[in-house]
């Protein structure tokens, strides 16, 4: 098993390897990373930076008939492949395929698939891949203990990056701007960066609420699970509390689940969105720190024309450093931008407050 790169320097994020891939369209990247961080997120990235069609390849789970198939020429009395459809090859025009997993394919599997790699007349079975087209791989780290193998003589033909696990801060921008993260699970990364620590870290052997293929044997915290824990705690409403717990336990892990219950209780105690919106010169304001991140990354995915301006009443109410964080995060997020940038409440405050930003 050929060992991971060993990085002289900073792991690069998603957006900066898709950056690499989307520019340099004829070498093959193999991007390494921990489990769950987003890494099959990219070609959704590259398609958009491209425009190019995308093609996901899951290779743990081809078989070889899955990639292409013999195909009798009786005229010639000559056989020749056949590649599956769902390259795209068979059209003849450049796509983006990521071969998800790659490090993990069954060995036929990778044998078949090894001449995508080639930098000189990339095919599949007999059919040349279009020469704009881009092909990448993504795979674990070596030391992450899932599996992943790679030889030699399929290393020498790639270009090996190593994707950082991304750290609080970038995970919450990002979270503000998609839009659909639950308030809770943002605010509770915002309190406790350890979340997205990573087990390479000597200072976070202790830490039991990630990865660590020394330790884990079940549910851990990645960008991943925390996406899926907030598609259960937006729902919470329609099952039991004991339910919910058991779901997240399932998804993060009992630390982590614990830790994102408490998070969940502060959102419980504040007041109603329709409460805040109808009084908000009387509506209860939280004091604890944790519960006017909520209030505020809440409101980022509540707010439109017709609430910013009672909002922007209540937001004075609370400290300074959350309603800077509000304005901040507003402006930055694309869905809502526009709805701030035509307000004059929001613009009258940004006025007032310009030393806060």
């Amino acid at each position: 098993m050929a060992e991971s790169i060993v990085s002289h320097t900073a792991p690069v994020t998603l957006a900066e390897a898709a950056t690499l891939i989307a520019t340099v369209r004829s070498n093959r990247f193999l991007l390494e990373g921990e489990p769950g961080i987003g890494k099959s997120s990219i070609l959704r990235t590259i398609g958009e930076l491209t425009g190019l069609p995308t093609v996901y390849i899951d290779v743990p789970n081809l078989d070889l008939g899955d990639i292409a198939m013999p195909v009798v020429d009786h005229n010639t009395k000559t056989t020749k492949y056949y590649p599956n459809s769902r390259f795209g090859l068979h059209e003849g025009k450049p796509v983006c395929i990521m071969l998800d997993e790659y490090t993990k394919g069954a060995g036929p599997v990778k044998n078949m698939l090894h001449p995508l790699l080639e930098v000189v007349n990339p095919r599949l079975g007999d059919l040349s891949v279009h020469p704009d087209s881009i092909i990448f791989l993504t795979g674990n780290l070596s030391t992450d203990g899932v599996g992943d193998s790679i030889l030699p003589h399929t290393a020498m033909r790639l270009v090996r990056v190593e994707v950082g696990k991304p750290a609080a801060d970038p995970w919450v921008e990002w979270a503000v701007a998609k839009g659909t993260i639950a308030p809770e699970v943002i605010t509770c990364v915002s309190k406790n960066p350890q979340l997205l620590a990573s087990y390479r870290d000597p200072s976070e052997q202790g830490n039991e609420l990630i990865y660590n293929p020394k330790r884990t044997t079940g549910s851990y915290v990645t960008p991943r699970t925390l996406e899926l824990a907030s598609n259960i705690i937006t729902q919470r409403h329609k099952f039991t509390p004991n339910a919910l717990l058991a779901a997240l336990a399932g998804t993060l892990g009992m630390p982590g689940a614990l830790l994102m219950k408490r998070f969940i209780d502060y959102a419980d105690q504040l007041p109603d969105w329709r409460t805040i919106i109808a009084d908000p010169e009387n509506t209860p304001v939280p004091t604890s720190p944790g519960a006017c991140s909520i209030v505020v990354f809440g409101a980022i995915q509540r707010i439109d024309k017709d609430t910013l301006n009672p909002f922007m009443k209540y937001l004075q109410r609370l400290p300074h450093e959350w309603q800077a964080a509000f304005a901040i995060n507003l402006a930055k997020n694309p869905q809502r931008q526009a709805i701030a940038f035509r307000s004059a409440a929001f613009a009258a405050w940004i006025s007032k407050n310009e030393d806060l930003l």
